[in-house]
């Protein structure tokens, strides 16, 4: 049985691209977001292993998600992803508490890279 990963983005295209090379790779996608209400509610509802949450999004935006979680579960093992250009976001998200990020488009390597060490 593959680890449990909620997909949080607000592009269907890049929520499918994600949850592609996560099947390849043996994980479960148990749930899907597109905005940051909706991922903070379905963590809560799930208890997904782990997050993949897009910083830009209507709604609330995947800090402010990211810190939601982090309140409900602190060892929330969460995954930011961004456009280029956004390094300024991703530290805040690292010292919120993200393990992790992963930059848009995908690489499907670095995608698991970075999922394996938010695992530990």
């Amino acid at each position: 049985m593959g680890q449990r990963v909620l997909i949080v983005d607000d592009a269907a295209f890049m929520r499918m691209m994600i949850k592609d090379i996560l099947d390849k790779n043996g994980f479960e996608v148990v749930g899907e977001a597109r905005d940051g209400q909706q991922a903070v509610d379905q963590y809560k509802e799930l208890q997904p292993d782990l997050v993949t949450l897009d910083i830009t999004m209507p709604e609330k935006d995947g800090l402010t998600a990211l810190k939601e979680i982090k309140e409900v579960d602190a060892d929330a093992n969460v995954i930011m992803c961004s456009a280029m250009g956004q390094q300024a976001m991703v530290i805040d998200a690292i010292q919120a508490g993200a393990k992790d990020f992963i930059v848009k488009p995908f690489q499907a390597n670095r995608v698991i890279e970075a999922i394996r060490k938010a695992m530990g």
